[in-house]
């Protein structure tokens, strides 16, 4: 997904198109997820890991052949919809199936690092891969690359050892997982998720964007993206190692100040390397926020129904990922660049009124 990600955007300004068209194309990541994260949630609660993965690895692998075979601009709408949809339906599976192995919130806590670093790795290592073999061979052996990744995943999939969930109540008697959004903790947590997971859509919408207008080579853009992924790794490894010194909701909040600060001084950073900082420094305060979330949302609802409170969280962040890029190509074009980043500093400060209400109900 990270590779084709970066690979379609990177395409589309190639061939002309406008940073609406951008917009466009990241919003297209998170259509599928809409359709499908409760699906997977339930399908994970009655059948674990290994199914949904399966799903998941399907769609990458359809998607990237897709593009592969004729890249044009609907093929690669149509990658970003199953490659997006792919890793959403394989997440949810992922991260219920971590959150069984420990019922310590310290240990959420380091056990959430450590599968955050997953996506951290391949943001760091997809943008740098995808943007060197562009300058070197193409857009076309780049979406070649793409293929592999899938098949790669099942093979390391079929490695996870099978653990069937222990029966339950039938599924159709259940509740909805709408009911879950009752809880007052669950409802506010998803919502500073969601402004959290905004912030890093905007850096991934702006930077091409910017780089682009800059005149910078596909290299440079993607160290700058990198640089992003390779600082959210590190503290991820630091999160693993301090576990048990941190709080989940401090960490958020401290984390929402240094993005709204970085957000609002991003434009005015000098070049490649003044781009390099800010997006590292950005990729610190939003690269510490997943740990804390998939902590906090396992202590604040039940066991059995984890798979839907992770479905949950995932389509109410794939919404908001659906709508904002457009939003962020409308604002780019018809005022400057740096017009969505200013957006989202704005939204985390307001944020930090449902992370105290967090707080308080917690207490």
């Amino acid at each position: 997904m990270a590779v084709t990600r970066v690979t379609a955007t990177l395409w589309a300004l190639d061939q002309g198109y406008g940073e609406w068209t951008v917009g466009v194309l990241l919003s297209l990541f998170a259509v599928a997820p809409i359709a499908m994260s409760m699906w997977a949630g339930r399908l994970a609660d009655r059948y674990g890991f290994h199914r949904p993965v399966a799903v998941g690895v399907g769609m990458g692998l359809a998607g990237s052949v897709i593009v592969l075979a004729y890249p044009s601009m609907p093929t690669v709408a149509i990658g970003c919809l199953l490659t997006g949809g792919a890793i959403s339906t394989a997440a949810v599976a992922i991260q219920r199936e971590a959150g069984l192995m420990t019922e310590s919130p310290h240990d959420l806590k380091r056990i959430f690092s450590w599968i955050s670093l997953a996506p951290a790795l391949s943001n760091a290592i997809a943008p740098i891969t995808a943007g060197i073999l562009i300058d070197t061979a193409g857009f076309r052996w780049t979406f070649a690359f793409a293929v592999l990744l899938p098949i790669v995943a099942w093979a390391l999939a079929r490695q996870v050892p099978r653990h069937p969930p222990a029966p339950h109540h039938d599924a159709a008697a259940a509740p909805p997982a709408w009911h879950l959004l009752r809880e007052g903790p669950l409802r506010n947590l998803l919502l500073v998720n969601v402004v959290l997971s905004t912030c890093w859509d905007v850096h991934t919408f702006v930077v091409p964007v910017v780089g682009h207008a800059k005149e910078l080579s596909a290299s440079s853009i993607g160290l700058v993206l990198g640089s992003f992924a390779v600082a959210a790794t590190f503290v991820r490894l630091a999160i693993v190692r301090f576990a048990r010194h941190l709080d989940e909701l401090k960490a958020l909040r401290s984390a929402m100040v240094l993005a709204t600060v970085v957000l609002a001084v991003y434009a005015w950073l000098p070049g490649t390397a003044g781009m390099v900082l800010g997006s590292s420094l950005l990729g610190i305060a939003l690269g510490s926020v997943q740990p804390m979330i998939l902590s906090t949302l396992h202590q604040v609802t039940p066991r059995e129904r984890h798979g839907q409170a992770l479905g949950l969280r995932m389509l109410t962040v794939n919404v908001a990922t659906v709508a904002m890029p457009v939003g962020f190509g409308l604002l780019a074009s018809a005022f400057v660049v740096a017009a969505p980043m200013w957006l989202m500093a704005g939204l985390l400060v307001a944020a930090q009124w449902p992370a105290g209400a967090l707080r308080r109900k917690l207490s």
